[in-house]
């Protein structure tokens, strides 16, 4: 991947735990900084087509723990 060079404005404190953290890991501050810039891009993304979430047939009712289990449970059982 090219990394390109940037300039920001941080917090001394911010970047006093940026430090810390760094230290404890063993790895460069700036690993730790180029995570969260990834982070907030992810976060902040926007995706061009909703997402394909799978449907569920079902009467809408509540249904309790145990019955979650037992599904789950037979689910496993048939592979």
């Amino acid at each position: 991947m090219t990394m390109r060079r940037t300039n920001v404005y941080a917090d001394p404190d911010d970047l006093a735990l940026i430090r810390e953290a760094a230290q404890r890991r063993g790895i460069p501050e700036a690993e730790i900084i180029r995570e969260g810039i990834h982070l907030a891009a992810m976060a902040n993304r926007v995706w061009d087509e909703p997402l394909d979430w799978p449907m569920f047939n079902g009467s809408g009712e509540m249904v309790s723990s145990e019955t979650v289990t037992r599904a789950v449970a037979e689910g496993a059982d048939d592979r």
